[in-house]
């Protein structure tokens, strides 16, 4: 086991980072030894991750930050960096690496106050690893104040500080900055990988595993979460029969409501989750007793809460997304069916629903649905009242 095994169908790209870490490590360790540096090296400062959703980029990322902290001593002897055992690379990979830091996005954006502290932290000297290392999960939600920060960061870092960047694609991220990283791009995977992966790490039975992988096209955390989590699978049905609710106005209406309930209804558990632990841990680290909170501290939990509250909007707009992206795929079938294509269907499960949509429309209006579906996750992007943006687009699906 080494922490390359989770990359699902990426050979490519782990054995490139596998020998930027060897390089890595030669680099410090002959540092450390006051020896001559090696000249060639395929070790940079900073990292472009990209690829499409469920490609495994963050988790691309997060890898190699554990093979630059691996303290294994089979390094010593030849081996790899990134065994997924040793303190170095286990606390990385849980987050939990004091010179990993971890940025993501708590609401549409990130902010420059959400990266002032990181980009100070990137200017020191590890403390008790062999890089300091920085992972921006999200660097398309970078806004311009914070870009430039980056950008700052990036152009004259420390000797020892790797930046590590994930996005989309390459246009999603100012030139300024990708032409500073080397970029790696991801492939989605395939069915037949996620199948395996979910079978041989999940212990999941074949036959759930090859239909969460088919469901979701190669998305690996959501094929992880749709095999192992029955209140996914739920939802996921739901949303299929919504084709199938949409031929009056009231019934489109009621689809769009009970839809934005759902997400609602996930960001509320999520917070819950979250929120109540998160609170408990900043008042314990301040001080607090008996409930009562230290004098000057009170703006430090109501900075908190504002974090709270906006993640808990871009978990609902996340939870929407998802039950669009899973509608874009039962029209993709629908399509398919209407044009006699052999490309496998996804929602095998829904095969009866797809057949009837297919037969009783046209693949034009079939077009037409999917571009509503698109101009939704559009308006929700642009912050548009979740509620309207998802009426707007039932009530295009039942005109077709």
């Amino acid at each position: 086991m080494s922490v390359w095994d989770d990359l699902v169908g990426q050979e490519r790209v782990s054995a490139q980072l596998e020998a930027a870490a060897r390089d890595a490590d030669a680099l410090v360790t002959a540092v450390a030894a006051d020896a001559p540096v090696p000249e060639a090296s395929k070790m940079t400062h900073a990292w472009l991750f990209t690829g499409p959703p469920g490609a495994g980029r963050t988790q691309a990322a997060r890898a190699f930050a554990a093979a630059l902290q691996c303290v294994s001593p089979d390094r010593a002897l030849g081996g790899a960096p990134g065994c997924g055992f040793c303190d170095g690379c286990h606390t990385a990979l849980i987050g939990t690496h004091a010179d990993v830091s971890t940025v993501a996005a708590v609401g549409t954006q990130i902010l420059a106050d959400d990266m002032r502290d990181t980009v100070r932290k990137s200017f020191t000297s590890p403390a008790n690893g062999r890089w300091q290392v920085i992972l921006v999960e999200d660097a398309e939600r970078l806004n311009e104040k914070s870009a430039n920060a980056v950008l700052k960061a990036v152009e004259e870092p420390a000797p020892r500080t790797v930046w590590l960047l994930c996005a989309p694609s390459i246009e999603d991220v100012l030139p300024t900055i990708r032409s500073r990283c080397r970029h790696l791009n991801l492939s989605t995977p395939s069915v037949a990988a996620v199948t395996d992966m979910l079978i041989r790490r999940e212990g999941i039975d074949p036959e759930v595993a090859a239909a969460a992988a088919r469901a979701t096209q190669g998305h690996v955390d959501r094929a992880r979460r749709l095999a192992t989590d029955p209140a996914a699978r739920e939802r996921r049905a739901a949303v299929l029969k919504l084709p199938l609710r949409v031929a009056d106005v009231g019934g489109a209406l009621k689809a769009a409501q009970e839809l934005v309930d759902a997400a609602a209804e996930d960001a509320k558990q999520l917070a819950e989750e979250m929120d109540g632990k998160e609170t408990e841990e900043l008042k314990a680290a301040l001080g607090a007793q008996g409930g009562r909170l230290p004098r000057g501290t009170a703006g430090v939990i109501k900075d908190l809460e504002d974090k709270q509250k906006r993640r808990r909007t871009r978990t609902q707009r996340d939870s929407l997304d998802l039950a669009l992206t899973d509608l874009t795929a039962f029209y993709r079938d629908v399509l398919a069916l209407q044009l006699g294509s052999r490309v496998a269907l996804a929602n095998t499960d829904a095969e009866d629903a797809l057949e009837r949509i297919a037969r009783e429309s046209s693949p034009e209006s079939t077009l037409r649905r999917i571009e509503a579906i698109a101009a939704c996750r559009d308006a929700l992007d642009r912050n548009v009242a979740p509620l309207l943006a998802v009426e707007a687009m039932t009530m295009a699906l039942r005109a077709g």
